[in-house]
């Protein structure tokens, strides 16, 4: 290779031309986004200039003023999260490597001047590396190979980032319902107690039982206040995850109710096959030992290339003559023949290829078992909406009735109620699961999933659950209210005491005698342990069954058995 020295403001002018090239962003960006656009419901585009800086915060307000859903939040988070700048700026020094391994190395220049006496010798040389120009073609496609495999693991990351944010909204949506749960279950349990109190200042009830009761419901305002600390933490996290804060954290709402888990699963085997196809990393895993293997190979052609330059020479001689002629620098291959560098590119490759087989096994896995968990919550969530809710609701409407014709007390009301919400709460529970594991399965598949497009319908929205209808005179778990303290049993389906000597006086029931039998004449049922509907529970029963069990007198009017047969047909 001759260089001229005439032709030296030239080769300058062209390297720092070369050196000016600019490097496009933008362009390393729409290749990312390309990948996304494919598989994700929202893509975007990423701006870093001025102006797309300018309209983020019309962008965030807007999308803030609606409510939340996990698109939206991952508009947000795209938006907002300092990983999404992260990111792209990791693309910025891939693509710089791009351009890097498209320069050969700068020309060296060399001035030598020797003084003789009065009279100077000097030289001045110019040379270039020939490795690097002979490699050059390999190099800029080594790099070019190296700045898609960073795209493909910068749109893998992106693709990760989706799948926890839709993950943090299913958490905090799910911790928000829940709280509600809670706090409802723990309402019923002080009114539970409330009523309690009145029974134990009453002398209906014991000191042991009213303390059961208490405790109930101070175990049901612990829960609650954890629930509302998980709710908090929760949406928290969420809005960490979407680089919200201050009032911009606090203003949004969720989407709710949350939408019930779809009616049909997706197919194992197209799964995999599909995940095979559209993860991306499993794709960067696959080019990265593309690469290794021509690295091998350009390791081997160019084993005894060592460190080659060319270049030209002048020299001024003390006469005032000149002297220019060519110069080369070459590195023997005596001791090293390139054996390390070659046995390294066979490591690099041979770790490489297990690294794709052990990835490549980890995604079958993986969607088998994503497919597997979404199934098995599928069907745990029907069997709740299906089964479970609806009877526990049949149950509270029954003991409602019960209660209505004074056959069961306030206290087997309140513990059907809480039963409900224990059981509402179960299955908000199970559906936030499903979908949780359903964003995992589209994390293993690394795409939207087929299912996605089917049509979907809502679970019951827990606020509105516990707006109970107005004919429940227990809706919501108020209690009734109490008469004057002189009366022993107000507020209890016993009826009043009215006058000693006659102790049924106010009834409806024929009076009975003997008189020395203060509950003839009632249709309440003796309490029997295996009747009992606390038995196992904290919750002790009501005490208005309790005073009369194991008291009647087993000589009954006719109108007492009568009472009975009416009180039986009511009973479920």
């Amino acid at each position: 290779m001759k260089i001229p020295i005439a032709r030296l403001p030239l080769v300058a002018a062209l390297a720092l031309l070369a050196g000016c090239a600019s490097v496009s962003r933008r362009e390393g960006a729409d290749q990312v986004e390309q990948l996304l656009q494919t598989r994700l419901p929202s893509a975007f585009q990423w701006q870093h200039d001025a102006q797309g800086q300018a309209a983020i915060g019309a962008r965030v307000t807007e999308l803030l003023a609606q409510p939340l859903t996990p698109a939206r939040a991952f508009q947000l988070a795209q938006l907002r999260n300092p990983q999404i700048a992260a990111r792209y700026a990791e693309l910025g020094i891939a693509q710089a490597d791009v351009v890097e391994a498209s320069r050969i190395a700068n020309p060296t220049f060399s001035v030598t001047a020797m003084k003789d006496g009065d009279a100077h010798q000097i030289s001045r040389g110019l040379s270039a590396p020939l490795s690097d120009l002979l490699l050059l073609p390999s190099r800029k496609r080594f790099a070019a190979g190296e700045y898609e495999r960073a795209q493909l693991s910068i749109a893998g990351n992106l693709m990760n980032l989706a799948a926890d944010t839709a993950a943090d909204w299913y958490q905090a949506a799910a911790a928000n319902q829940i709280a509600l749960m809670r706090e409802a279950v723990a309402k019923a349990a002080d009114a539970s107690a409330e009523l309690a109190q009145r029974f134990y200042t009453a002398g209906n009830i014991n000191a042991l039982e009213l303390k059961l009761e208490q405790a109930a419901a101070s175990q049901a305002r612990i829960a609650a206040a954890r629930a509302n600390a998980d709710a908090l933490r929760a949406r928290l996290s969420l809005n960490t995850r979407l680089g919200l804060s201050g009032s911009d954290a606090a203003r949004w709402k969720f989407d709710l109710p949350l939408l019930a888990p779809l009616p049909q699963d997706d197919e194992l085997e197209p799964l995999q096959q599909l995940a095979r196809a559209q993860r991306l990393d499993l794709a960067a895993a696959r080019r990265e030992s593309e690469l290794l293997a021509d690295a091998l190979g350009l390791a081997r052609r160019w084993r005894l290339l060592g460190e080659v330059e060319v270049g030209v020479e002048q020299e001024k001689e003390t006469d005032g003559s000149r002297l220019h002629g060519p110069t080369l620098s070459l590195a023997l291959p005596l001791f090293n023949q390139g054996q390390a560098a070659i046995a390294r590119a066979e490591a690099k490759l041979e770790l490489s290829r297990a690294d794709l087989a052990q990835l490549q096994w980890q995604v079958d896995a993986d969607v088998q078992n994503g497919v597997e968990q979404v199934s098995a919550l599928r069907r745990i969530a029907d069997d709740y909406r299906n089964a479970l809710l609806p009877q526990r609701e049949a149950v509270v409407q029954r003991q409602l009735e019960r209660h209505n014709y004074m056959l069961i007390g306030a206290f087997e009301l309140l513990l059907a109620r809480q039963q409900e919400f224990d059981a509402y709460q179960a299955y908000l529970e199970t559906v936030r699961d499903y979908w949780l594991a359903r964003v995992e399965l589209g994390r293993a598949v690394g795409t939207q999933l087929p299912g996605d497009a089917q049509a979907q319908e809502r679970t019951f929205d827990a606020q509105s659950l516990l707006q109970a209808p107005a004919d429940d005179p227990h809706a919501g778990h108020s209690m009734p209210e109490t008469k004057p303290a002189s009366d022993p049993h107000a507020g209890h389906s016993m009826p009043e005491t009215n006058s000693a000597n006659d102790p049924h006086a106010g009834h409806s029931m024929p009076e009975t005698k003997p008189a020395s039998d203060p509950h003839a004449g009632h249709s309440m049922p003796e309490t029997k342990p295996a009747n009992d509907p606390h038995a196992g529970h904290s919750m002790p029963a009501a005490p208005a069954q309790k005073a009369a069990a194991g008291k009647h007198d087993q000589q009954h009017t006719d109108a007492d058995a009568k009472d009975t047969a009416t009180d039986q047909e009511q009973q479920p």
